[in-house]
């Protein structure tokens, strides 16, 4: 399964030389404070380079050399004291890196009556936040100020704790390798994704792969592995009586049998090709073995989804990455589509068919025989849930008429109620606003037709990780 990546955060404190002798003491206090930091980041999950208290433009230099050497994701500059810009600017400009700046002061409130200047100065964080910040936005360098309390602030460290998510995600994108299995569903123009702008973009590796990698490794599935996945479907799904669909169909103990050996075979080509996600669809003729073979994959890959390696359909690269993005933050991140608009209620339906995330299922996830794929060949078993109930997000990747990547996301909440039995993911999704007056509003920025649906409000997570990674981000 696909490796979780630890962000690499360059740290750095500031202070002035000219400080020390003057005020003996305050540099052991302020690199405390620093040490503080440090820790605080290690614990929520930062991989920490570490190039201390910098009080010169030589040690500025020095520093920024190392973040370079050591591929920072981020660059943190904790503000102790006061310090002139001219010694902080070298630092981010060699680094190269977004920086995010902590204007974190060590006490609520000075004792006005009996503080002195040493007190001051070890508290005077704010002094020079402007000034730095005024040096960066004249160099052109992406930054971040996160004002508050060094200690017992959770607004301020939760602010933080985004960051380092984000810089988690961008990391593991840089570092990513997404399948793309056969092509896109033709006529699809929204889905057509540049290649090279996504490696250019995000650094993120596509692997382009054929039908017969994947059936080569669904021949291999033996008895044991066969026997193995079976047992984990049984485990995870529940299995639904046809119903009143007039294409559904019994689950018979031969497709159960099929998608257990074609999820063998999925799990099997994600090893051997180390992905960490994968766009599939493939159209097949006349009910020939590839035909099949795309159309019992819809199990395995929504139990590839759950387990962190997301799988979207119709050959959807944009959305997958989407997907990958939700997931990394913790917010699970299932294939969706917009179905239909409940004016009488006030939400969107929303889900679809193919794989959906089911560790993030309201209930046991469903199993339902289809005896075809509404505008798709072949037939076989589908998988029904709606997402739990509360808030959610949902984020979708598009591609501007330059040619840049852009995230469109929304906020808004899943409500309990009826939804439809058909073998499709769906769930009733309300927003903050009417659902005629949302779909204008999401439309209005070129959207593609499917988004990552995921659990929990994420906005600032997101607009940090687009941040990180150069991307305009667009909330509706």
């Amino acid at each position: 399964m696909p490796t979780r990546h630890a962000p690499r955060i360059g740290v750095f404190g500031i202070g002035l030389a000219a400080y020390w002798p003057q005020f003996p003491g305050l540099q052991h206090r302020l690199a405390g404070y620093l040490g503080h930091v440090e820790r605080r980041l290690a614990a929520l999950g930062a991989d920490i380079c570490a190039a201390g208290l910098v009080d010169t433009p030589f040690a500025a230099v020095a520093a920024g050399d190392r973040f370079a050497r050591e591929q920072v994701d981020l660059v943190v500059c904790y503000v102790a004291t006061y310090a002139t810009s001219s010694q902080v600017l070298p630092t981010v400009q060699r680094a190269r890196r977004p920086v995010l700046v902590l204007n974190l002061q060590p006490c609520a409130r000075l004792d006005y009556a009996t503080v002195d200047t040493a007190e001051w100065l070890a508290n005077c964080c704010a002094c020079c936040v402007p000034e730095i910040s005024n040096a960066f936005a004249r160099a052109r360098i992406a930054f971040q100020v996160v004002s508050g309390q060094l200690f017992d602030d959770p607004t301020a460290w939760q602010a933080i704790g985004d960051w380092v998510r984000a810089a988690a995600v961008a990391r593991g994108l840089a570092n990513a390798r997404i399948g793309f299995l056969g092509h896109t569903y033709p006529g699809m123009l929204d889905l057509s994704s540049d290649v090279t702008g996504i490696h250019g973009q995000l650094g993120t590796h596509v692997e382009v792969l054929e039908m017969e990698d994947l059936a080569s490794r669904v021949a291999r599935v033996d008895d044991a592995a066969l026997a193995a996945q079976l047992a984990v479907i049984r485990d995870t799904f529940a299995v639904a009586a046809p119903g009143s669909d007039r294409i559904a169909r019994e689950v018979s103990p031969a497709a159960l049998a099929e998608a257990a050996r074609v999820a063998g075979g999925l799990h099997r080509l994600v090893q051997d090709f180390q992905l960490d996600g994968l766009a599939y669809y493939y159209r097949g003729l006349d009910g020939n073995a590839f035909e099949q073979l795309s159309a019992s994959m819809i199990v395995g890959n929504s139990l590839l989804t759950a387990a962190g390696v997301p799988c979207s359909g119709e050959g959807d690269l944009k959305t997958c990455l989407a997907m990958l993005i939700l997931d990394r933050l913790g917010a699970g991140g299932s294939f969706t589509e917009f179905y239909a608009m409940d004016f009488v209620d006030g939400f969107l339906l929303m889900g679809h068919d193919g794989p959906g995330h089911i560790a993030i299922s309201d209930q046991r996830p469903t199993l339902r025989g289809l005896g075809l794929f509404h505008g798709k060949r072949g037939g076989g078993l589908s998988v029904e849930f709606a997402v739990r109930h509360g808030p959610v997000t949902i984020l979708g990747m598009t591609q501007t008429e330059t040619g840049r990547l852009r995230l469109l996301l929304a906020e808004g909440e899943v409500i309990a109620g009826p939804t439809m039995q058909i073998g499709n993911t769906n769930s009733r999704v309300r927003f903050a606003q009417p659902p005629a007056a949302f779909m204008d509003a999401w439309c209005a920025h070129g959207p593609t037709h499917h988004v990552a649906l995921g659990v929990g409000h994420q906005r600032g997570a997101i607009e940090r990780v687009a941040r990180l990674l150069g991307l305009e981000c667009v909330v509706v």
